[in-house]
């Protein structure tokens, strides 16, 4: 499978301890989605989530269908087909959302969740996965913050590695 530096960008953890409102370019966060966009609307892609834990059990989710739409959209996530590869499908519950940041709120809830649970991300209403917060260490961390995946390792327990991948369909 193909890694692209916006996938990586906008999917992996972000390695900053402090104020996330800088840690990222908007420019090229915005910049990374468009991309996103054009690749996956004139042709199917697939997207594989592949994750590690501080204990070394390492598992999957793929998605045979993802796409992200255009900005006048939000960029919303258009996600499906989910194949269990022992990770659980964290993501599904995000699917038609629009992208969420600090400065760009979009998600459902009252609040922010972008805000709230320190990322970025295309929330429904805030997380049951987001590979795109402060990089903690394993259990304990506190609720909500960290790189989650909710139905592998919980919402507070912050994963060593999460690698975000997508393809074209054949």
């Amino acid at each position: 499978m193909t890694q692209l530096k916006c996938v990586v960008l906008l999917l992996l953890p972000l390695l900053v301890q402090s104020d996330l409102n800088h840690a990222l370019d908007c420019q090229e966060l915005y910049s990374c989605l468009e991309t996103l966009h054009l690749l996956t609307s004139h042709r199917k892609h697939e997207l594989r989530v592949d994750m590690e834990d501080f204990e070394g059990n390492t598992t999957f989710a793929k998605y045979s269908t993802f796409s992200v739409g255009p900005e006048d959209d939000g960029y919303r996530l258009n996600v499906s087909d989910f194949t269990n590869g022992g990770a659980g499908d964290s993501l599904s519950v995000h699917n038609g959302m629009k992208f969420s940041t600090f400065h760009r709120d979009q998600d459902t809830w009252a609040h922010n969740c972008a805000r709230s649970d320190v990322g970025a991300h295309w929330y429904h209403a805030c997380h049951s996965c987001n590979p795109n917060r402060v990089y903690l260490w394993g259990p304990g961390s506190k609720f909500g913050i960290g790189v989650t995946w909710s139905t592998f390792r919980g919402k507070s327990y912050s994963l060593n590695s999460i690698t975000v991948k997508i393809r074209p369909v054949p």
